[in-house]
Protein backbone atom coordinates (compact mmCIF):
# COMPACT_ATOMS: atom_id res chain seq x y z
CA UNK A 1 0.00 0.00 0.00
CA UNK A 2 1.46 3.33 -1.09
CA UNK A 3 0.61 6.47 0.88
CA UNK A 4 1.93 9.74 -0.44
CA UNK A 5 1.26 13.46 -0.56
CA UNK A 6 1.72 15.10 -3.97
CA UNK A 7 2.49 18.83 -4.09
CA UNK A 8 3.00 21.16 -7.05
CA UNK A 9 5.28 24.16 -7.00
CA UNK A 10 6.42 26.88 -9.38
CA UNK A 11 9.88 27.40 -10.83
CA UNK A 12 10.45 30.69 -8.91
CA UNK A 13 9.83 28.89 -5.59
CA UNK A 14 12.36 26.14 -6.30
CA UNK A 15 15.52 27.90 -5.00
CA UNK A 16 13.77 28.74 -1.70
CA UNK A 17 12.63 25.14 -1.31
CA UNK A 18 16.12 23.76 -1.94
CA UNK A 19 17.48 26.23 0.63
CA UNK A 20 15.33 24.68 3.35
CA UNK A 21 17.47 23.26 6.20
CA UNK A 22 15.81 19.85 5.85
CA UNK A 23 16.88 19.65 2.19
CA UNK A 24 20.36 21.16 2.32
CA UNK A 25 21.93 17.70 2.16
CA UNK A 26 22.46 16.78 -1.48
CA UNK A 27 20.33 13.65 -1.35
CA UNK A 28 20.46 11.16 -4.19
CA UNK A 29 19.77 11.87 -7.86
CA UNK A 30 18.24 9.60 -10.50
CA UNK A 31 17.30 10.13 -14.13
CA UNK A 32 14.04 8.26 -14.68
CA UNK A 33 12.53 7.39 -18.07
CA UNK A 34 8.97 6.04 -17.82
CA UNK A 35 6.54 4.64 -20.38
CA UNK A 36 2.85 4.19 -19.51
CA UNK A 37 0.65 1.62 -21.23
CA UNK A 38 -3.04 1.13 -21.96
CA UNK A 39 -5.26 -0.53 -24.54
CA UNK A 40 -6.73 1.42 -27.50
CA UNK A 41 -10.09 1.53 -25.69
CA UNK A 42 -8.42 2.61 -22.40
CA UNK A 43 -9.30 -0.49 -20.42
CA UNK A 44 -6.81 0.36 -17.67
CA UNK A 45 -8.00 3.92 -17.31
CA UNK A 46 -11.58 2.68 -16.98
CA UNK A 47 -10.37 0.56 -14.06
CA UNK A 48 -8.41 3.56 -12.69
CA UNK A 49 -5.18 1.60 -12.97
CA UNK A 50 -1.73 2.42 -14.31
CA UNK A 51 0.95 0.18 -15.84
CA UNK A 52 4.44 1.64 -16.17
CA UNK A 53 7.88 0.56 -17.32
CA UNK A 54 10.69 2.55 -15.75
CA UNK A 55 14.36 2.77 -16.67
CA UNK A 56 16.75 3.98 -14.00
CA UNK A 57 20.34 3.68 -15.17
CA UNK A 58 20.71 0.11 -16.42
CA UNK A 59 17.79 -1.12 -14.33
CA UNK A 60 14.25 -1.69 -15.67
CA UNK A 61 11.19 -1.90 -13.41
CA UNK A 62 7.58 -2.85 -14.09
CA UNK A 63 4.97 -1.12 -11.91
CA UNK A 64 1.24 -1.69 -11.49
CA UNK A 65 -0.84 0.80 -9.50
CA UNK A 66 -4.50 0.20 -8.70
CA UNK A 67 -7.35 2.61 -8.14
CA UNK A 68 -7.03 4.42 -4.87
CA UNK A 69 -8.34 7.38 -2.95
CA UNK A 70 -6.87 10.85 -3.35
CA UNK A 71 -8.02 13.85 -1.34
CA UNK A 72 -6.16 17.10 -0.91
CA UNK A 73 -3.11 15.61 -2.59
CA UNK A 74 -2.96 12.66 -0.13
CA UNK A 75 -3.38 9.35 -1.93
CA UNK A 76 -3.53 5.71 -0.85
CA UNK A 77 -3.40 2.85 -3.34
CA UNK A 78 -1.97 -0.60 -3.92
CA UNK A 79 1.26 -0.85 -5.86
CA UNK A 80 3.43 -3.69 -7.17
CA UNK A 81 6.92 -3.09 -8.56
CA UNK A 82 9.73 -5.41 -9.61
CA UNK A 83 12.57 -5.98 -12.10
CA UNK A 84 11.55 -6.54 -15.71
CA UNK A 85 12.76 -6.90 -19.28
CA UNK A 86 11.57 -4.07 -21.57
CA UNK A 87 8.31 -5.02 -23.26
CA UNK A 88 7.85 -8.28 -21.31
CA UNK A 89 4.95 -7.08 -19.13
CA UNK A 90 4.98 -10.31 -17.10
CA UNK A 91 2.21 -9.40 -14.70
CA UNK A 92 1.82 -13.00 -13.56
CA UNK A 93 5.31 -12.82 -12.05
CA UNK A 94 4.71 -9.47 -10.37
CA UNK A 95 1.14 -9.17 -9.06
CA UNK A 96 0.22 -11.50 -6.21
CA UNK A 97 -3.51 -10.82 -6.58
CA UNK A 98 -4.62 -13.76 -8.75
CA UNK A 99 -7.71 -12.10 -10.24
CA UNK A 100 -5.88 -8.88 -11.06
CA UNK A 101 -2.92 -10.75 -12.49
CA UNK A 102 -5.22 -12.74 -14.79
CA UNK A 103 -7.00 -9.58 -15.95
CA UNK A 104 -3.70 -7.91 -16.79
CA UNK A 105 -2.37 -10.96 -18.64
CA UNK A 106 -5.58 -11.05 -20.69
CA UNK A 107 -5.14 -7.38 -21.60
CA UNK A 108 -1.40 -7.67 -22.27
CA UNK A 109 -1.57 -8.40 -26.06
CA UNK A 110 -3.51 -5.15 -26.57
CA UNK A 111 -1.37 -2.88 -24.42
CA UNK A 112 0.53 -0.11 -26.20
CA UNK A 113 2.73 2.82 -25.15
CA UNK A 114 0.58 5.91 -24.59
CA UNK A 115 2.87 8.58 -23.15
CA UNK A 116 6.20 9.03 -21.38
CA UNK A 117 7.61 10.94 -18.46
CA UNK A 118 11.28 11.92 -18.45
CA UNK A 119 12.58 13.57 -15.30
CA UNK A 120 15.35 13.89 -12.77
CA UNK A 121 14.47 12.87 -9.23
CA UNK A 122 16.25 14.28 -6.21
CA UNK A 123 15.50 12.23 -3.12
CA UNK A 124 15.90 12.69 0.62
CA UNK A 125 14.97 10.42 3.55
CA UNK A 126 13.66 12.45 6.48
CA UNK A 127 12.48 11.54 9.97
CA UNK A 128 9.70 13.89 11.04
CA UNK A 129 6.86 13.77 13.58
CA UNK A 130 7.50 10.11 14.37
CA UNK A 131 7.56 9.02 10.72
CA UNK A 132 10.09 8.00 8.08
CA UNK A 133 9.32 9.94 4.90
CA UNK A 134 10.84 9.89 1.43
CA UNK A 135 10.90 13.36 -0.12
CA UNK A 136 11.21 13.30 -3.92
CA UNK A 137 11.58 16.36 -6.12
CA UNK A 138 10.78 15.58 -9.77
CA UNK A 139 11.82 17.95 -12.58
CA UNK A 140 11.32 17.12 -16.24
CA UNK A 141 8.52 16.70 -18.75
CA UNK A 142 5.56 14.59 -19.84
CA UNK A 143 5.31 13.90 -23.59
CA UNK A 144 3.45 11.82 -26.15
CA UNK A 145 5.86 9.89 -28.42
CA UNK A 146 5.63 10.75 -32.10
CA UNK A 147 3.96 14.11 -31.44
CA UNK A 148 5.00 17.59 -30.36
CA UNK A 149 2.77 17.34 -27.29
CA UNK A 150 4.75 18.02 -24.13
CA UNK A 151 4.31 19.80 -20.80
CA UNK A 152 6.69 20.53 -17.93
CA UNK A 153 6.76 18.43 -14.79
CA UNK A 154 7.72 19.96 -11.45
CA UNK A 155 6.35 18.39 -8.29
CA UNK A 156 7.25 17.29 -4.80
CA UNK A 157 6.14 13.91 -3.47
CA UNK A 158 6.20 12.97 0.21
CA UNK A 159 5.90 9.18 0.58
CA UNK A 160 5.21 7.60 3.96
CA UNK A 161 7.63 4.74 4.66
CA UNK A 162 6.58 4.22 8.28
CA UNK A 163 4.69 6.05 11.00
CA UNK A 164 1.48 8.12 11.08
CA UNK A 165 0.25 9.60 7.81
CA UNK A 166 -0.47 12.91 9.55
CA UNK A 167 3.30 13.41 9.49
CA UNK A 168 3.11 13.98 5.72
CA UNK A 169 0.90 17.04 6.21
CA UNK A 170 3.07 18.25 9.07
CA UNK A 171 6.24 17.97 6.98
CA UNK A 172 4.61 19.76 4.05
CA UNK A 173 3.76 22.67 6.33
CA UNK A 174 7.35 22.84 7.60
CA UNK A 175 8.71 22.84 4.03
CA UNK A 176 6.42 25.74 3.14
CA UNK A 177 8.17 27.89 5.75
CA UNK A 178 11.58 28.19 4.11
CA UNK A 179 14.11 30.62 5.65
CA UNK A 180 14.37 32.64 2.41
CA UNK A 181 10.61 33.11 2.23
CA UNK A 182 7.39 31.08 1.94
CA UNK A 183 7.16 28.33 -0.67
CA UNK A 184 3.81 27.66 -2.32
CA UNK A 185 3.31 23.89 -2.21
CA UNK A 186 -0.19 23.18 -3.48
CA UNK A 187 -1.79 19.75 -2.94
CA UNK A 188 -2.57 17.95 -6.21
CA UNK A 189 -4.82 14.94 -6.79
CA UNK A 190 -3.61 14.54 -10.40
CA UNK A 191 -1.08 11.74 -10.79
CA UNK A 192 1.56 11.67 -13.52
CA UNK A 193 -0.55 8.98 -15.22
CA UNK A 194 -3.66 11.17 -15.19
CA UNK A 195 -1.74 14.15 -16.54
CA UNK A 196 -0.19 11.99 -19.25
CA UNK A 197 -3.55 10.62 -20.35
CA UNK A 198 -4.98 14.14 -20.53
CA UNK A 199 -2.06 15.08 -22.79
CA UNK A 200 -2.53 11.94 -24.92
CA UNK A 201 -6.16 12.81 -25.52
CA UNK A 202 -5.04 15.98 -27.25
CA UNK A 203 -3.06 14.00 -29.86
Amino acid sequence: METELKLTLSEPDLPRLLDHPLLTAQGTRQHLLNTYFDTPDLALQQRRMAVRERRSGERWLLTVKTAGQSTGGLSRRQEWEGPTTPGALQFDQLVNDAALSQTLMTLRPRLQAMFCTDFERQRWLITHAGAEIEVALDQGRIHVPGTALSEPLLELELELLSGPEEALLALAEVLRQAPQGPVTLAPSDASKAQRGMALWRRA
